[in-house]
This record gives C-alpha cells, structure tokens and sequence, in this order.
C-alpha cells in the first residue's frame, strides 16, 4: 500500500481563521484525510508525527526574531512549503505597525514594555525562506484549500483562478456596485475566491483575498479620486487593511 503525503500545519501571528477553514472543510475533511496523513496540526490534535514532512501549510507573519529562526527549521523540514492567508502572504493587518514607530504604541498599551519582544515589522514568510505557493485570503478558502493540498500531494500545480472579483460578480449575477450605484470597490483588483460576498450585499469588496497578479492598483485609485471625489486620506483607508503591506498596495498609497 502506497504511504499517504504526510501534511503539517504551522501558526505564527495570526488569528487562527485560516487554520479554522480546514477544520470547517467538514464534507470534504473525510476526503481530505484520505489523500494526506494529517502529521502536524496542533489547532486539531495533540498527536504529533517527527516530520520531514512532504507538505507544510504555514499561517501567520513572522514578528519576533525566534520565529524567523523557527521558519528556517520548518521549511529545512518540509519538501513543499504553502503559505495561507494575508498574513503569511503580506504581513496581515498586524503589518500597520510597519508604518509607526514601534516603540511608541507598545508604551501605550503595555503595563510592561520592558516584556515585548518584537521586530520593527510584521514580515510575510517569503521575506525568510522560499515558499512554494501562496493562497490568498483572509479567511482563505476551504475550497481552494483543499485544491491546493490535493494537487501538492500527487506531484502537480494547483489550478486556482487566476481572476478577479468582478469575474465573480459576473458568474453571481450581481451588478456592480461601483457603477451603478457609486461604491468604493477593489473588486477589479481583487484576487478571486469569496464568491464577491460583500458586493452581493451591495457593499464595495475591501480585497481580503488581496491584490491579483498585474493589478492595476494605481488606476482604480486615480478613478476611486476623479470620478467618485474620494479624499485621499479615505483611499489611504481604503487600502490599510487585511493587505496594507503588499508592494502593490503600498507603491498605490505612496503615489496618492
């Protein structure tokens, strides 16, 4: 009997949401589980097989020096490294601390800042090591997950769309908030992958799946100012979210 792909699930800063669509995989899970070994997945199980392991998932920004060395470690560890979720893949919105001085915020919050050991920046991982691929989200996917673990563990690329929101809106039957109605979108973007949830509750999309390949970020600013009169300070906004430290998003802001 051939042995299954042994899986392992890591955690740095983060909120635990992408781990948690795995578990929320239900239907699937039992499928799943019959492609892979599930090795390493503390979020699920104390049990934990000595790796290597043949695929890693890692969640989370690296924030602290002991975690940049931990993910040399793990990556030494594993034969194909995914990164999941914004903060993994940006930063996440932890990574706002990247545009202040860290000092400052940590004495207004902390008792004892003498006790926080922290970088000056919330890194992703490829800033550390070599990641194999990346699924965007904040959360990710259970869908695209599940593709993108299946396909990694018979050896082929994972087929995750390489479109945007507006694609979604169409194939939903929603009308575009942006020109009918004169929303804020990112939609036009915006990787693919929520089904445009929040369009189809007529809200303007706020990219948690983070900007696709090739946006044209600066361009949908400069209509978000001349034809829908948005302040500056509102695009700023706009863009400081789930993925302010993506280079696409930040070159837009600095040029606004």
């Amino acid at each position: 009997m051939k042995k299954k792909p042994t899986l392992a699930v890591w955690k740095f800063a983060s909120c635990d949401g992408c781990q948690l669509s795995l578990l929320d995989c239900e239907d699937e899970f039992i499928d799943f589980v019959s492609t892979v070994q599930i090795a390493n997945f503390l979020e699920a199980s104390r049990a934990v097989i000595k790796g290597p392991y043949d695929i890693s998932l890692v969640e989370g920004s690296i924030t602290t020096e002991h975690d940049a060395k931990r993910i040399l470690d793990i990556r030494k560890n594993s034969k194909y490294l995914i990164t999941i979720g914004a903060c993994a893949n940006a930063g996440g919105i932890q990574a706002l601390k990247n545009y202040a001085k860290l000092d400052s915020f940590i004495n207004a919050v902390y008792a004892h800042p003498e006790y926080i050991s922290s970088l000056d920046k919330s890194h992703p991982i490829s800033h550390f090591i070599k990641v194999d691929f990346e699924l965007n989200g904040c959360p990710i996917s259970k869908s695209q997950l599940v593709e993108v673990v299946r396909s990694f563990a018979v050896g082929i690329r994972p087929k995750i769309p390489n479109q945007s929101v507006c694609v979604e809106c169409k194939a939903e039957g929603h009308v575009c908030v942006m020109v009918a109605k004169g929303v804020a979108c990112l939609g036009p973007i915006t990787h693919s992958g929520c089904k445009a949830l929040c369009p189809s509750f007529h809200r303007g999309c706020f990219s948690c799946y983070g900007p696709k390949e090739n946006a044209q970020t600066e361009e949908l600013v400069k209509y978000l100012k001349e034809k829908q009169n948005l302040p500056p300070e509102q695009i700023e906004r706009f863009l400081s979210t789930f993925y302010v430290a993506s280079p696409n998003f930040e070159k837009a802001r600095k040029n606004d």
